[in-house]
């Protein structure tokens, strides 16, 4: 889904109501005051690159080799260039993301400043060093083509104006009259929309190019260790889950049965004509209800068929209890984790409960298998399609589960059908 504000000028290109936003102003803003930052830099990397062209120049057409001198010129002044293009590139860097934000709203974060000798150690620094001379050396180019097109469109929008007494103007061929400029007008005005779209190109791309340069590398070993983290925290969670399970299972519902068949027997013993007959029936029947659904939200944290049969075995009972015919594929081999079983089963029996309530299909196939060492799971049926997250088919909460396993969940339902869900989940321990 597109968001209703676009986050960066690439975006705000694919809308049709660009060139009636505000990106376009933000983008002459950005490109305007790239100018003079792009200037300074040309002309520092001019004192370089000046010599050494002229000294290429003479060497191609004239057959004369450079002086002793200017070769060694060359080679100080790119030494010097390089020696202190990782401190000019601070300050430019700085400032760049600082002006990134006038078509990029995402968050770039700045760079602090390392010392002198971890800044030139830095490979984020080089970075923002090849960014400084893409901005003095190649921008540059860019931006005087851009400009070229610019005033070739307003002299013919303005060809009109110019022609008659002042003589001909030149556009492709000699203008020398009104009728003949007036074309060429028109074509120039049905150009301008044109020439917006090419400046928000223009930036858009010197953006991603900021944006790819001046974005600091994420700390692999603290992504390692929030990795690590998140694990832990699953698997505490986990046991947790099963140790709530098992003082359900052991403990809360063997009394309940118990409170339960007392409260039956007491029925018994009490005639129906009795005033104690009618309170103690509602007693029973409510300690009944209760261990109904103290044997769901047992059955909701780890089902017992799961535990008894495995997952093959918990998925054919799944199957067996659905409202259409399931076939059941199961290819597995080797222990699993415990999540891993959990999510499976979670996911085939909200899976299966999507089919009954909104696919209208007539049968519907799951597949176990292992690859590698993922365990897949996938779910399909022949019903009408269109299934979206959007909708609260479960479909958000599902993958939410999957994603908490460090898993995957892959959707492919074309409206017409079929549908087809597939998990991929990893069965590291």
């Amino acid at each position: 889904m597109t968001p209703e504000h676009p986050r960066h000028l690439a975006e705000a290109l694919r809308r049709r109501s660009w060139l009636i936003s505000a990106w376009p102003w933000r983008t002459l803003a950005y490109l305007t005051s790239t100018v003079p930052i792009s200037g300074v830099l040309a002309g520092g990397l001019l004192v370089i690159g000046a010599p050494l062209l002229a000294a290429v120049n003479a060497l191609l057409l004239h057959g004369r080799p450079p002086g002793i001198a200017l070769l060694l010129f060359l080679a100080l002044g790119s030494l010097f260039l390089l020696a202190l293009a990782p401190i000019v590139s601070f300050p430019v860097a700085a400032i760049e993301r600082w002006r990134l934000r006038l078509v990029d709203s995402r968050p770039l974060p700045a760079s602090p400043w390392p010392g002198l000798v971890a800044r030139y150690r830095s490979a984020a620094t080089w970075r923002e060093v090849a960014y400084l001379f893409w901005l003095g050396g190649f921008a540059p180019v860019a931006y005087w083509v851009f400009l070229l097109l610019v005033l070739l469109d307003l002299g013919m929008v303005t060809s009109p104006w110019l022609v008659g007494d002042a003589g001909p103007v030149v556009i492709w061929r000699p203008i020398e009259t009104t009728g003949e400029a007036i074309p060429y007008a028109i074509v120039a005005v049905l150009l301008l929309p044109v020439l917006c779209y090419l400046a928000g190109l223009l930036a858009a791309a010197q953006a991603a190019v900021a944006r790819w340069a001046l974005a600091w590398p994420v700390d692999a070993t603290a992504l390692r260790e929030v990795a690590r983290s998140r694990t832990r925290l699953v698997g505490a969670y986990e046991a947790e889950r099963r140790r709530i399970e098992r003082d359900l299972h052991d403990g809360a519902q063997p009394r309940l049965t118990s409170l339960t068949l007392q409260l039956g027997l007491a029925r018994l013993d009490v005639p129906e004509d009795s005033p104690a007959a009618r309170p103690l029936a509602v007693a029973h029947d409510q300690a009944r209800g209760l261990m109904v659904m103290l044997r769901q939200l047992v059955h909701g944290i780890r089902p017992q068929s799961l535990t008894d049969l495995g997952l093959a075995g918990a998925v054919r009972e799944l199957a067996d209890a659905a409202t259409i015919p399931v076939t059941v594929h199961a290819d597995l081999h080797g222990e699993m984790p415990e999540i891993v079983e959990t999510t499976a089963y979670f996911v085939v029996s909200e899976a299966l409960g999507n089919v009954d309530r909104h696919a209208r299909a007539t049968r519907a196939e799951v597949r176990l298998t292992r690859a590698g060492g993922d365990l897949v799971v996938e779910v399909s049926d022949n019903g009408h399609g269109g299934a979206d997250p959007a909708r609260g088919t479960g479909l958000t909460g599902l993958a939410d589960r999957v994603a908490a396993a460090d898993g995957r969940l892959l959707l492919a339902s074309p409206p017409g059908g079929p549908t087809l869900v597939r998990v991929e989940l990893p069965c590291r321990r």
